[in-house]
């Protein structure tokens, strides 16, 4: 999921300054599980808002997803005469609601972090960059490109001690992590295969699907 954390109050008051009647919207997927933008900091960041402007009107609403066009879709009809969308989503569905709302400012409440996973209870950590080109079938699950301090592809550096990373002794080496998946899994054979070559994208990146282009022209 994308991880993100909320700006500071300050930050949002020096945004949010030159409206008086603003629509809060929460994102009820990724900014919900990580506790950045759901139903309850939204209750929350309209408290704050209002505790610090008593003049000001802070609406809230929370949809499932602000990054497809169906739940976005739902909001047109909460927008109304509202002077600005404050957005607690990641910066992929702030630019999807000030696409389709392209004369009312969206701001973003919230700072986009990386796609990550719950290690444990309020703790994220990045495993992914979503690079475009996916090794994970060849090195045990465990992705060097993210998770290698140097992002290495073709083995370790030969700089970790104990099973831990040189940057950072709390930061387990990925590619002794990576040895140890294969040999688990009765796979070490691809560490000894052909060095690794990357297909970097190009960005911005974009995907289609004309088999469901197709559908929905139908």
């Amino acid at each position: 999921m994308i991880i993100a954390e909320q700006k500071t109050l300050a930050e949002i008051q020096e945004m949010v300054a030159p409206y008086r009647k603003i629509l809060l919207v929460g994102c009820g997927t990724c900014m919900t599980f990580c506790s950045a933008g759901g139903p309850e900091e939204v209750n929350k960041l309209a408290d704050a808002l209002v505790a610090e402007n008593k003049d000001m009107v802070v609406d809230k609403t929370t949809t499932p997803r602000q990054c497809a066009e169906k739940f976005i879709d739902r909001l047109k009809d909460k927008v109304g005469d509202h002077e600005a969308i404050l957005s607690m989503a990641c910066g992929n569905g702030v630019q999807a609601v000030a696409s389709r709302f392209p004369d009312k400012p969206v701001l973003p409440a919230l700072n986009t972090q990386f796609i990550g996973v719950e290690q444990e209870k309020g703790v994220w950590t990045e495993n992914c960059l979503a690079c475009g080109d996916c090794i994970l079938w060849r090195t045990g699950g465990v992705c060097p490109v993210t998770r290698c301090a140097k992002s290495l592809l073709n083995g370790a550096c030969g700089g970790a001690s104990e099973g831990s990373c040189e940057v950072s002794k709390d930061r387990p080496c990925a590619w002794q992590e990576i040895y140890h998946a294969l040999k688990r899994l009765n796979m070490l054979h691809y560490l000894k295969g052909k060095p690794q070559v990357k297909d970097w994208p190009i960005h911005p990146g974009r995907v289609v699907r004309e088999d469901l282009r197709e559908i929905k022209a139908t």
